[in-house]
């Protein structure tokens, strides 16, 4: 189904209770998103119409729905199958993490957990919510696994991603660097382990320096096999972005990997994004632990 660009893109926040959806609607907030929590589902349809015809300057909508909002579950298929026939630029967040994590969540918090009545356990709450919600996450756009992330972390990885796009683009790209020791980054869509490139890092006058320094980036750069890695893989990432495209996808973050993030994985992101931009692609850098070393 064709998206009309014209009308809002619409971003339904959903997930496991206590996995963060407040703190990722506080984050759209901040993007200038016209967010609702918990809109009640019948009203769905006339709140975008009202949204459309009296209020034309609102592009962008995040909506916090989940178990609390019963009919949502019931109708949830009925609903997006309607967003798609309108032509609204849709997608689906659902949130999660490990049970054990959301019991500590909920411990710490003292709060009572909405699908628990109150004589019910706590982790037979959570259990219930999963299996209620399965359905649901295997229609979801993307999953993130707020296990290990902390408030601000998720924040910044909903600000890195929905930061980017600007009404014409037809998908936006992150080139993400980041180091094998400090752990995979949840939110990245394609990973590669550039720890077989040669190891700036090895090199006394350049050990000290990161990616983004002139040397670095020269010496790296200046191996052919280096050269031979980019050129292939942005030829298959050309390749491949028209189809991610054609799929609705709106996001895209490439993520390149080495021991510790500073050097190797620094210089193919920065590379990697410049061939992407020559191609007329949008595409913003970050590196997630250049600093850490």
């Amino acid at each position: 189904m064709k998206m009309d660009a014209a009308k809002p893109h619409v971003v339904v926040v959903t997930g496991l209770s206590g996995s963060g959806k407040s703190t990722a609607i506080k984050a759209f907030e901040d993007l200038d998103y016209f967010c609702i929590d918990n809109l009640p589902v019948p009203m769905l349809g006339n709140f975008l119409q009202l949204c459309e015809q009296d209020m034309p300057e609102i592009k962008r909508i995040a909506l916090g729905i989940d178990i609390r909002e019963r009919k949502f579950l019931k109708n949830y298929n009925q609903i997006f199958d309607l967003l798609e026939k309108a032509g609204y630029r849709f997608e689906i967040i659902f949130l999660e993490a490990e049970n054990q994590i959301l019991q500590r969540r909920y411990s710490q918090t003292r709060r009572i957990h909405p699908a628990a009545p109150l004589e019910q356990q706590l982790v037979q709450a959570i259990a219930f919510e999963r299996e209620q919600l399965r359905a649901l996450r295997g229609r979801a756009t993307r999953i993130i696994d707020t296990g290990a992330l902390s408030v601000h972390q998720l924040k910044h990885c909903i600000t890195r991603s929905y930061s980017l796009l600007g009404e014409s683009d037809q998908i936006s790209i992150q080139a993400l660097s980041f180091g094998y020791k400090y752990g995979l980054p949840l939110e990245a869509d394609l990973v590669i382990d550039v720890r077989f490139l040669p190891n700036p890092y090895f090199v006394e006058d350049l050990k000290e320096k990161d990616g983004t320094a002139q040397p670095v980036r020269s010496w790296v750069l200046e191996w052919p096999s280096v050269r031979e890695f980019i050129h292939d893989y942005c030829a298959l990432l050309l390749k491949l972005l028209p189809s991610y495209i054609a799929e609705g996808k709106r996001y895209l973050t490439v993520a390149f990997g080495c021991t510790g993030g500073k050097h190797r994985s620094v210089v193919i992101a920065g590379a990697v994004a410049d061939r992407l931009e020559q191609n007329n692609y949008h595409v913003k850098v970050y590196h997630r632990d250049i600093h850490l070393e």
